[in-house]
């Protein structure tokens, strides 16, 4: 099997992509999201030049061969690229075979327990609180994560004291069965995320997510050898290379890729390999209701050596408007803290043909 065409819908915050193969046969992916617009036109000009007619029954092989070809471009967005062709080719390969994506790669449909994922830091803790136990009635979760420190701030909180304030806050609003994570988006130094991670353990939350700048693996490690609560990260990185030496240097407990971030279904399999080899489980970035959610649904229903939750984020039209309107039918339902992966061929997805009218077009074909 060859791709004969590849095209894209895009708008700057999602794009999704379309390829066709020598008999008309459709897969549909998507590359990450925000500046999806660049990521389209690189994927174009980028990619499509090497893969174009070309077979692609090793994915492996053809994300390497454009790496290779293109090696003077490493990184983001080459890898967002490339995350749109490979999620097209797995929804193909589902298509052709009549089954789920999930079942290609050795899992079954059926039903995962999410958490409730807040992307805010301008809530009040009472506010955040309040939310989720709306949600803990709604919707059945029993796990949720909020934000620690500001964004990147070297020790600067959202407003003085918001740390400290929020822990106990929602511990106490939720009670001691809901499972309660933390992200604090490489806001602390060590010493300062160590201080935190002890206020962490006094409240019992169990997952301390990216504490320090997350490219200074050793800062993150030396976080990891002083707590013994859960330190993750790695939703940033799309490297091979890195993934491997922060496996191997152990710089966090539980290992968090982002599937169109770093490339792929196939590239993720391979982080997820390692991670297994080195007993580490797996509990991917999945920060949006776009695409990147579903993927890693059917994936987690896959793996060996998946972690306890699917990140399922709560954020609707006031924080994500460009999330509405993108399917014919939405794959997303949460029942008693649950989401389903289906057995629909691919993906089991539908853009919305009106959505796709609406965007930019772009197109690549084979000579």
């Amino acid at each position: 099997m060859k791709i004969k065409r590849i095209e894209t819908f895009t708008t700057q915050y999602v794009g999704f992509v379309r390829i066709t193969d020598e008999e008309g046969r459709q897969g549909t992916g998507q590359v990450s999201t925000y500046n999806s617009d660049i990521t389209s036109s690189v994927l174009h000009r980028q990619v499509a030049p090497y893969v174009l007619g070309v077979p692609f029954d090793d994915i492996d092989v053809l994300t390497d061969r454009v790496i290779e070809r293109e090696h003077k471009f490493p990184g983001s967005y080459m890898k967002r690229a490339l995350g749109g062709l490979d999620t097209a080719i797995w929804d193909l390969r589902g298509k052709l075979a009549g089954q789920p994506v999930v079942s290609l790669l050795g899992g079954t449909p059926g039903k995962l327990r999410a958490y409730a994922s807040s992307m805010k830091r301008d809530i009040t803790p009472a506010a955040e609180a309040e939310r989720f136990r709306r949600l803990q009635g709604q919707f059945g979760f029993d796990a949720f994560k909020f934000r620690v420190a500001a964004e990147y701030g070297h020790d600067v909180d959202e407003w003085p004291g918001r740390t400290e304030d929020i822990i106990p806050t929602i511990r106490k609003a939720l009670g001691d069965k809901a499972a309660l994570l933390v992200d604090a988006n490489s806001g602390f130094s060590p010493r300062r995320a160590i201080e935190v991670g002890a206020l962490l353990k006094d409240n019992g939350i169990e997952h301390f997510e990216e504490p320090c700048l997350y490219w200074e693996l050793e800062q993150t490690k030396e976080v990891t050898d002083a707590l013994d609560i859960a330190v993750t990260g790695g939703e940033q990185d799309c490297e091979i290379q890195t993934w491997r030496r922060m496996i191997e240097m152990r710089a966090v407990d539980i290992v968090q890729p982002d599937i169109l971030y770093l490339g792929g279904i196939s590239r993720t399999l391979r982080v997820c390999a390692m991670a297994r080899a080195a007993g580490l489980p797996v509990t991917p970035h999945s920060a949006n209701l776009g695409l990147v959610t579903l993927f890693t649904m059917h994936l987690l229903r896959a793996i060996e050596g998946a972690g306890k939750y699917l990140e399922f984020s709560i954020e609707g039209p006031d924080y994500y408007p460009w999330q509405e309107g993108l399917f014919v039918k939405s794959p997303y339902t949460v029942e008693n803290g649950m989401v389903a992966v289906s057995d629909e061929p691919g993906w089991g997805i539908e853009v919305d043909p009106e959505w796709l009218a609406k965007s930019s077009y772009q197109m690549s074909e084979a000579a």
